[in-house]
C-alpha cells in the first residue's frame, strides 16, 4: 500500500512539474522576442483590452502566440507518434526522424510543391497534410517489409536511416528543379520552422493532431496489452494484425502533419518518450501518453525559444535545436542499452 502511494505522488509531481513548465514556457515565449512588451501590456493584450497597444497586440497574436501553440501541438504529436513506433518495434531508439518516416513526408510534400507550383497560387492545407502522410506511408511500408524479413532491430534501425537519407537526396535533388521562390520556401522549410505560423495553421494542426492523440489515449489498454508481446495480446482477444496497422496509420498521421506545418523536426520523437518513462517510472501507457505529449510541447517551445533567441536578429531552424538537445540523449540510450546487455 505504501508502495502504491509513493507511486501516485511520483506521477502527481511529474504531470504537475509539466503542467508547470508548460505554463511557464508559454509566458516565456509570449514574453521574449526582439520587440520588449511588459507582462502588464500582455495581460491587457491577451484580455483583450482596448488600452493594449496595436503594435505590440499584432506582435502578440498575429506572431507569438501561434507560433507557440503551434509549436505546443506539434511538438506533442512528434513526441506521440516516436512513442507509438517504439511500442510497435520494441525499441526506444525508433522514432519518425530515425526511422525514415518523416523523411518520406518531406520528399513527397517537396514533389506535390513543385509539381503543382505554376498551376496553383498556393498548395492547399489539406493536400499538404495528406501528401506528407503518402510519403511517410510509403517510408513505414518499406520498413515493414525489411521487418517482416529482418528479426534484428539495429539492422532495421539502420535501414530506416538509410531510407532517410534517400528520401533526402530525391528531395534534394528535386529542388534543382524548382524555381527560385520555391527553392528558398523549400530549403527553409526542409529545416524545420515555426516561424511563418498562422490561426489558420494552429487551428488546422489541432484539427488533425488532437482527435488522433484522443484516440491512442483511448487504446491505452490495448497498447499495454500489445507491449507485452504479440503473443499475449492475441491470447487476451486483441486482433494483432489489425492492431499493428492501426498504430503505424496513427503515427503515421501524427507524422505528416508535423512535417506538413513545420517540417522534418528530429530527435524528439525518441527523447522525449524515454524522458517519459524515466521520470515516471512507468511503462502504463495511460500515464505515458499524456506525458509524452506534455512533454513534447514543452521541449519543442522551449527549443524554438531557443532557436529564435540564441543568435537574434538570426534564427536557428528548429531541426538545429532539437538535434542538439536530442542527440545526445539518443547517444546515452544506446550506450546504457548495450551497458545493461553486456552486465
Amino acid at each position: 500500500m505504501e508502495e502504491h502511494g509513493k507511486k501516485t505522488l511520483r506521477y502527481a509531481l511529474v504531470f504537475a512539474a509539466l503542467l508547470l513548465l508548460f505554463c511557464v514556457a508559454v509566458l516565456w515565449n509570449v514574453n521574449t522576442g526582439s520587440v520588449s512588451i511588459s507582462l502588464r501590456e500582455i495581460t491587457e493584450i491577451l484580455l483583450r483590452r482596448e488600452t493594449a497597444d496595436p503594435t505590440a497586440y499584432s506582435i502578440i497574436w498575429k506572431i507569438r502566440l501561434p507560433r507557440l501553440l503551434l509549436a505546443a501541438v506539434l511538438g506533442g504529436a512528434l513526441s506521440l507518434a516516436g512513442f507509438l513506433l517504439q511500442t510497435f518495434f520494441r525499441n526506444p531508439i525508433a522514432g519518425p526522424f530515425v526511422l525514415g518516416i518523416s523523411s518520406g513526408a518531406k520528399m513527397f510534400l517537396a514533389v506535390v510543391t513543385i509539381a503543382l507550383s505554376g498551376l496553383l497560387p498556393f498548395i492547399p492545407v489539406w493536400l499538404t497534410v495528406i501528401a506528407a502522410f503518402l510519403g511517410s506511408m510509403l517510408s513505414m511500408g518499406i520498413v515493414l517489409a525489411f521487418a517482416g524479413k529482418i528479426k534484428n532491430m539495429s539492422v532495421l534501425l539502420v535501414i530506416g536511416i538509410m531510407i532517410s537519407y534517400i528520401c533526402s537526396a530525391v528531395t534534394e535533388f528535386l529542388i534543382n528543379f524548382a524555381n527560385e521562390a520555391d527553392i528558398v520556401n523549400l530549403t527553409h522549410w526542409s529545416h524545420g520552422s515555426f516561424s511563418a505560423a498562422s490561426w489558420s495553421d494552429v487551428g488546422a494542426a489541432a484539427a488533425v493532431a488532437l482527435p488522433t492523440a484522443l484516440i491512442v489515449f483511448l487504446l491505452s489498454k490495448p497498447i499495454s496489452v500489445f507491449a507485452l508481446g504479440e503473443g499475449y495480446a492475441q491470447s487476451v482477444g486483441v486482433n494483432v494484425r489489425g492492431f499493428r496497422v492501426l498504430l503505424i496509420l496513427l503515427s503515421s498521421v501524427l507524422s505528416a502533419c508535423v512535417v506538413a506545418f513545420a517540417g522534418p523536426i528530429s530527435f524528439v520523437g525518441v527523447a522525449v518518450p524515454h524522458i517519459a518513462r524515466m521520470t515516471l517510472k512507468t511503462s502504463k501507457p495511460a500515464l505515458l501518453i499524456p506525458a509524452c505529449f506534455l512533454g513534447g510541447a514543452v521541449f519543442c517551445m522551449l527549443c524554438d525559444l531557443i532557436a529564435r533567441t540564441a543568435f537574434a536578429p538570426t534564427e536557428l531552424s528548429i531541426g538545429t535545436v532539437t538535434s542538439a538537445v536530442g542527440a545526445p540523449i539518443v547517444i546515452w540510450l544506446m550506450v546504457s542499452r548495450r551497458a545493461k546487455r553486456e552486465n
